[in-house]
């Protein structure tokens, strides 16, 4: 139970950390939305999501598809896959600008 628990704190502080520095260019001037689902999957081979828990969805602004797909798949190998039972999905979402 303390491994989880180290581990979620670890996710947290990644999560908020990368927000954090991906939200610096101003929202205004933004041409893609990157949309991140994540959730905890449930027991058993196939994923899906847990009954205890929801699912979160964050939209962090970026300034080229280059920078939102960069931006996803280093949030999903940095910060989702270390963790254990932790998974999302995301997206690039042009804003037409």
């Amino acid at each position: 139970m303390i491994q989880i628990s180290k581990n979620f704190k670890l996710f947290t502080r990644l999560l908020i950390a990368s927000i954090a520095l991906l939200s610096i260019s101003s929202r205004a001037n933004a041409e893609y939305w990157l949309v991140i689902g994540s959730y905890r999957q449930g027991p058993g081979s196939k994923p899906h999501v847990s009954g205890i828990t929801s699912p979160s969805l964050f939209a962090v602004p970026t300034n080229s598809l280059d920078q939102c797909e960069k931006a996803g798949k280093q949030i999903n190998d940095e910060i989702y896959k270390p963790v254990w039972q932790f998974d999302n999905k995301w997206t690039c979402i042009y804003t037409g600008k």
